[in-house]
């Protein structure tokens, strides 16, 4: 009598999909007095993403960078970056912050070079390296400068220029271009969005808070829209709009009334 043969089960050579670059899993945030300032929040960015975080003052936007590039824990939840958890500083991100925060005494190379410094690489490498984010935000000429003798728009070149130059897979922005006038934010923002599509740059995604709409629409492919007391995510609309965008366009007007009416 002839056993039957069995057939073997056939195996699935199907590539596991790669995780997001970030995921938040129900974070919360909050403080000892017991009041919560965020969550829960579930969120995932993928690579290629310009994300722009909107809401009104007090929804905790900026906690909520802090939490994504681990400057701050959270208080229950996770937070995975390329699927781990993340513990502590996340050295794959970067943060861009709203008043500068640079050294006054020293230069432009040294505070562009700061972060570098902190990795250990030898001077000639880091300023090397430093030379070229200073460059790529229209800063040459001047690395010897100190921070008073800059606008504030130079400034927050140096500030991008000192995020960039650590290479982050990840850049975080925490309203960059509100304490600027007018027309250097609006340079400011042109440069930021040739740089990130440039493709210059590792950077493989982009997280902004910001109070303008206008700006939302102009930058993000992504919109996130926060709502207060706790902080939390009232609406996720993507800007499917061709770049350069026109502030002017009819398309754009309605994108910025569209998410106007979901602002609480």
């Amino acid at each position: 009598m002839t056993t039957p043969v069995q057939e073997r089960a056939p195996v699935d050579t199907t590539p596991e999909a790669a995780p997001p670059l970030l995921e938040l899993r129900d974070i919360t945030k909050s403080f000892p007095n017991r009041i919560q300032i965020l969550g829960p929040i579930r969120l995932i960015v993928n690579e290629g993403e310009f994300v722009v975080v909107i809401g009104p003052s007090g929804s905790g936007k900026s906690t909520l960078l802090r939490t994504i590039t681990g400057l701050t824990d959270v208080t229950s939840g996770e937070v995975l970056y390329n699927g781990r958890r993340v513990w502590s500083v996340n050295h794959k991100a970067a943060l861009v912050f709203q008043s500068f925060a640079l050294f006054p005494w020293l230069t432009v190379m040294e505070n562009v070079a700061l972060g570098l410094e902190a990795q250990g690489l030898p001077k000639p490498e880091r300023h090397a390296k430093a030379r070229r984010y200073i460059d790529l935000v229209g800063l040459d000429g001047y690395e010897r400068a100190h921070p008073r003798e800059l606008s504030g728009g130079m400034k927050q070149r140096v500030g991008l220029a000192r995020a960039l130059t650590i290479e982050p897979e990840l850049l975080c922005m925490d309203e960059p271009f509100s304490a600027l006038d007018a027309l250097t934010a609006s340079n400011l923002r042109e440069q930021v969005l040739d740089i990130w599509l440039s493709k210059q740059i590792v950077t493989k995604a982009v997280i902004l808070v910001t109070h303008s709409v206008e700006e939302a629409v102009l930058m993000g492919d992504r919109v996130l829209i926060m709502a207060s007391k706790p902080g939390r995510i009232l609406a996720d609309r993507a800007i499917n709009l061709p770049r350069p965008r026109r502030p002017k366009s009819r398309e754009f007007e309605e994108q910025v009334d569209q998410l106007y009416s979901l602002i609480v």
